[in-house]
């Protein structure tokens, strides 16, 4: 596959707090650094939008089960655990998307309450490519809201992994963005 202008690389809240030693960590999370770090330097030599989310919770944010939420407390505004991965090779010029940032209302997709979709408009994109973490939470909302937009996605398959609460949760993920209409892609199909 042949990247062109029209296209953008969307990396999913790769945080400490969703890492290994993490307060929510996805089994498997830091397998997909290195895998990233190749489809950033894919973009960035091709001088093509790396953008970034990331969860930048306040405290006693609604998601938090102590809020009465699904999840324990994670990714706190300006602490370490909200940081992005060690060792993930984000460039310079990388576009930083903060989501979930008011305390009563929790935000999966990258699109939702963010500048995301303007700043592609911004920039004439047509095709995202998405990868990252969680595929079964956040990685699926923000690829689902990607395709209601009308972009052509791709759903980085070997640098995203599942939180899997239930399981089965990432395969089903992947069956419903496929059925939305994004594709699934790996790193072989750009290199």
């Amino acid at each position: 596959m042949q990247l062109t202008n029209k296209d953008a690389l969307i990396i999913v809240d790769v945080q400490k707090d969703f890492l290994e030693h993490g307060s929510l960590p996805v089994p498997g999370s830091a397998q997909i650094i290195g895998v990233l770090n190749r489809y950033i330097e894919i973009f960035s030599r091709k001088y093509l939008p790396v953008f970034a989310t990331r969860d930048w919770h306040p405290l006693k944010h609604c998601s938090f089960v102590e809020q009465g939420g699904t999840w324990p407390e994670h990714c706190v505004q300006y602490t370490e655990g909200a940081a992005f991965a060690h060792g993930l090779n984000l460039p310079g010029e990388v576009i930083v998307i903060s989501k979930g940032t008011a305390a009563d209302v929790d935000a999966y997709s990258g699109f939702q309450g963010t500048d995301l979709n303007q700043r592609l408009q911004v920039l004439s994109i047509e095709q995202l490519f998405i990868g990252g973490l969680a595929l079964d939470v956040c990685v699926l909302h923000t690829v689902l809201d990607a395709v209601r937009h009308g972009y052509r996605v791709h759903v980085l398959e070997d640098a995203s992994r599942a939180v899997n609460s239930h399981r089965g949760d990432g395969a089903e993920a992947i069956t419903v963005m496929q059925t939305a209409g994004a594709s699934l892609l790996t790193i072989e199909q750009l290199a």
